[in-house]
């Protein structure tokens, strides 16, 4: 239920948020392993109790949170696709006309939907925050035939869900996929088109040229915005209104997505 912004982990939790991340993921996990397999086993800790240390399976604070993984030997990327000119990329925009270094049009509006969704990777660092480079840094790095497939298939996932959640009145305006080798095969791994790590906007409420409302943690980062923090730890504290304003966002996503309301009372978690 711990929420991070600008890469810090700040004070506050958001009551029931891992449980919307950890069925979300399992969502979408399912739904994508056409495109590419994952790391994912269950998220049903009860049929794998022989498989876990005594008690586990039975830990309330546990349940509907907690997935159990295959092993996967981590790709120092993040793989973030970007359909629309917004957030961090729009400086770059404006700076030299282009997003991850790809040339775009001039005289694009903030928040406008690119001509096509764009690769943009950021290299990942255990300290500190992660540096948006070119994806030839990654070829660099990883070498081409790697990078051309991380490339790809995080293009792939982001057509089919930005095609999926449109059906929903969702724009899918940026994500962040992360993968890792299992067994030699490129795999999907970490939490997948979440409100954590996308950006979703209400499609009948978008417009360029302005802010975008929607159902993320950039409702987080605007109240942030507004304190003076200079992003570094540690972060501010959440109010309240904040606080509840957040965890409807990540349950009306979820009901958007899935198609059902999401209970939160048996993982011990209630709308604020």
């Amino acid at each position: 239920d711990r929420v991070s912004a600008f890469d810090v982990v700040l004070p506050s939790t958001i009551p029931g948020k891992g449980v919307v991340l950890t069925q979300l993921s399992r969502f979408w996990f399912e739904r994508l392993t056409h495109l590419v397999p994952n790391h994912l086993i269950t998220t049903d800790l009860a049929t794998v109790a022989d498989r876990l240390p005594r008690g586990v399976a039975d830990d309330a604070a546990l349940a509907g949170r907690t997935m159990l993984v295959r092993r996967a030997e981590r790709i120092d990327v993040e793989c973030v696709v970007r359909g629309y000119l917004y957030g961090s990329v729009w400086s770059e925009y404006q700076a030299d006309g282009t997003v991850a270094g790809v040339s775009l049009p001039a005289g694009m509006a903030f928040g406008e939907r690119l001509p096509s969704p764009i690769f943009s990777p950021a290299l990942k660092v255990d300290d500190g925050h992660d540096v948006n480079v070119p994806k030839t840094a990654v070829a660099d790095r990883f070498g081409q035939r790697l990078a051309d497939q991380l490339e790809a298939v995080s293009l792939g996932i982001y057509g089919e869900a930005a095609a999926a959640v449109s059906a929903a009145g969702l724009l899918l305006a940026d994500s962040k996929f992360e993968f890792g080798m299992i067994d030699g095969r490129l795999s999907l791994i970490d939490e997948v088109l979440t409100p954590d790590s996308s950006r979703y906007w209400d499609a009948a409420l978008y417009a360029p040229g302005q802010e975008q409302p929607g159902f993320d943690k950039q409702f987080v980062r605007d109240w942030l915005s507004t304190t003076g923090w200079d992003r570094t730890p540690p972060g501010p504290a959440l109010p309240a209104d904040v606080i509840a304003g957040t965890q409807g966002r990540y349950l009306e996503a979820y009901r958007r997505i899935v198609g059902t309301e999401l209970d939160l009372s048996p993982y011990g978690g209630t709308p604020v």
